[in-house]
This record gives C-alpha cells, sequence and structure tokens, in this order.
C-alpha cells in the first residue's frame, strides 16, 4: 500500500506543479457546474414542481448525483487515457511491473482538478437539505450517504467499462461517454420525470435509479418498504459485468506493437 500511496502523492503533486493553473481549473469546474444549478432554478421560478418533486427535492436529487459523479469521475476520469496508453504500448511496460495492473491504471491518472465540482455539489446539498421538506432521521442519513458512496463507485464503473471496450476497439468510442456526462446531465431531476422505459433501462441495465430515484422516495416518505432503503446497496451488483468486461478485456489482450 505505501507505493501506492506514493503514486497517489506524486499525482497529486504534478498537478499541483503549476499551483495557480490547478486553481484556476478547479475554479473553472466549480464556475461551470453552477450553470446546471441557475437552469433548475430558472424552472422553478415559472413551474411549481416536476412529477410531483418540488425544487428542494429536486436539488437534493442533483447535489447528490453531483457528488457521486465529482467522486467517480475523480478516480475513474482519467481512465480515458487508456485507449492511448493501448496504441502506444504503455500498457504493455504496465503489465511487466509486478503490481495491481488496476491500481496502476487508477491511481496515477487520479484528476484532482474535480475538487470545483465536488465543492459545488457540497454547497447545492447545503441549500437544498433546509429545504426538501424532508424530516431527517439517522436512519434516512444512513440511506443518503449509501446513495453518495454507491453512486461514486457505479459512475466509476461506467468508467471502467467505457475505458475497457478500448481493449476491443484499440480507441474510444465518444457516444459512450453518454453513460457517465450525460448521465450526470440527466441525473439533475429524478429518473421518473424520463418516463417508465428509461426507469426501467436506469434500474435493471444501468442501475442509477436505485442510487437516485428508489432512495429519494424513502428519504420523501413515499415509500417505506427495505427495498428502497437497500436500493444504493443493490446497486452495488453492477461491480459484477463492468469488472467481467474488463477482465476479459485484459485476458484476451494483444499488443499493438507500439
Amino acid at each position: 500500500m505505501r507505493l501506492y500511496w506514493n503514486y497517489f502523492m506524486m499525482t497529486l503533486k504534478s498537478q499541483m506543479q503549476y499551483k495557480i493553473s490547478f486553481l484556476l481549473t478547479v475554479l473553472g469546474q466549480f464556475l461551470t457546474a453552477f450553470t446546471s444549478f441557475w437552469g433548475i432554478k430558472f424552472i422553478f421560478a415559472r413551474i411549481n414542481g416536476i412529477d410531483d418533486f418540488s425544487y428542494g427535492q429536486v436539488l437534493l436529487c442533483f447535489s447528490m448525483i453531483m457528488l457521486s459523479f465529482s467522486i467517480g469521475e475523480m478516480i475513474g476520469g482519467g481512465l480515458a487515457v487508456f485507449p492511448n496508453l493501448l496504441r502506444e504500448g504503455g500498457f504493455d511496460r504496465i503489465l511487466v511491473r509486478p503490481r495491481s495492473v488496476t491500481l496502476q491504471l487508477i491511481v496515477p491518472n487520479m484528476d484532482f482538478s474535480r475538487l470545483g465540482l465536488l465543492v459545488q455539489a457540497v454547497i447545492v446539498l447545503c441549500i437544498a437539505v433546509p429545504v426538501s421538506g424532508i424530516e431527517w432521521t439517522v436512519g434516512k442519513a444512513v440511506v443518503f450517504f449509501l446513495m453518495i458512496v454507491c453512486g461514486s463507485v457505479i459512475f466509476f464503473c461506467l468508467f471502467l467499462m467505457i475505458a475497457s471496450v478500448a481493449f476491443f476497439t484499440i480507441g474510444s468510442l465518444e457516444f459512450l461517454n453518454i453513460f457517465t456526462y450525460g448521465m450526470r446531465q440527466f441525473g439533475r431531476y429524478p429518473f421518473s420525470v424520463y418516463g417508465k422505459t428509461t426507469l426501467r433501462f436506469l434500474t435493471f441495465v444501468i442501475p442509477l435509479a436505485l442510487i437516485q430515484y428508489y432512495p429519494l422516495l424513502y428519504l420523501l416518505d413515499r415509500e417505506d418498504g427495505l427495498v428502497y432503503m437497500i436500493s444504493p446497496v443493490l446497486s452495488l451488483l453492477f461491480l459484477l459485468p463492468s469488472y467481467l468486461l474488463y477482465r476479459v478485456g485484459l485476458r484476451n489482450y494483444k499488443s499493438t506493437g507500439s
């Protein structure tokens, strides 16, 4: 673990080598993310609710998705460089080192500039909690914590799956970003607003509704079943297909010879 901690610190120090540039990038992430917040505010200046969800409840949903996405992207967003590693032969160097291939991919490519998005999500969360209308209890606080943690894992899995596709295509497929950056935008509102077909897809295929919509119903006292409470934990089953795709790609990897 000491080696990976050194990896982590080296990555952080390298990204902060030019401190002003790093801080400006973080600030840019922070300010850009607020455009979505103001978009929601402008919409609710003209309407009272969306699919029976109030302004505060939508803000809570928005902040949770942003928190989850920012953590997942900070850890896994750097996997976007994976196709280049395959083409240029950099992945071959990773394979011959006597350490975990997965951690060698993740740790050096972490993107700490996403702290700007994380801070913005925390600020929106502080605004949303008092106006959400939720009667908070210890149990509800635990469920909300699980929504964020499990959501971060799901977004990381999506980044990993998209990177794993490069094993078979030797290149990035940009349209797959709809499942990461696109889902971040869709997640600004409860997934039920997009219709039953989309809700089913986000329940049984990409289980983002399990970390957003269903536990939100529990927090709002609209549903009280155990399934709604533990739905964020059930979403972790998505780890299996994402890791399986990665392992199948790794097992069938053939060097490009670069």
